[in-house]
């Protein structure tokens, strides 16, 4: 499998998609599928479905499809699940709980360490991981090698915490702050901002009801 270079943020948001809807084929004992019936699975055409995965290679035979188990460990490595990963959240509110909460395990990926400033949370656990004072979150990093940081925290203190994950060593940030951080080039982002999908959503029913 040879990978094309740029390759649009598009094409990349619906391996996701891909991952998931290949999974539950598997669970419900399914192992071939073509195009076609994966598109009217998914919601996309067999055209859109071809285009996207021959940006990472030849996969499916003419007139057998695709092999739901090969594709499916495809686009795990794709996307990089073949490898483990740790994580910290910081924050431990109510966005913080639902994310500790959340089985990402199944994913390789780990939270290892909670972190919050309010006394009365700090010794608690979830999920079986205590949360920590926020106050250790820098030693903790200098001892342990966590690959991401999950920031929870009000918009007012996002920036900080999120430079103290990069000195730390961390290179990817799941931002769940309603701010756009400043990270240098070598760091990765992604922004959840919930109140902006809830503004999409907003427009597109209201443009429906037009």
């Amino acid at each position: 499998m040879e990978k094309k270079k740029n390759i649009s943020m598009a094409v990349i948001k619906r391996l996701p998609k891909y991952h998931r809807y290949l999974k539950e084929l598997m669970n419900n004992e399914v192992d071939r599928i073509s195009s076609k019936d994966l598109g009217e699975k998914i919601g996309f055409t067999a055209s859109q479905i071809r285009q996207d995965l021959n940006c990472f290679g030849d996969f499916g035979q003419q007139g057998y499809g695709y092999n739901v188990r090969e594709l499916s460990n495809q686009i795990s490595n794709i996307l990089g699940l073949n490898k483990q990963y740790k994580a910290v959240i910081v924050g431990a509110g109510n966005i913080g709980q639902a994310i500790a909460n959340y089985k990402f395990t199944k994913l390789g990926f780990e939270y290892t360490g909670i972190f919050d400033a309010n006394p009365k949370l700090i010794g608690m656990k979830m999920q079986g991981v205590e949360i920590r004072d926020i106050d250790t979150l820098k030693e903790y990093l200098k001892d342990n090698k966590i690959d991401i940081g999950s920031i929870c925290v009000p918009r007012i203190n996002a920036q900080k915490v999120c430079d103290e994950l990069i000195d730390g060593g961390v290179r990817g940030i799941w931002n769940f702050a309603p701010v756009d951080l400043i990270v240098p080039k070598d760091v990765t982002v992604e922004n959840v901002h919930l109140s902006e999908s809830l503004l999409t959503l907003i427009y597109l029913l209201q443009k429906k009801q037009e």
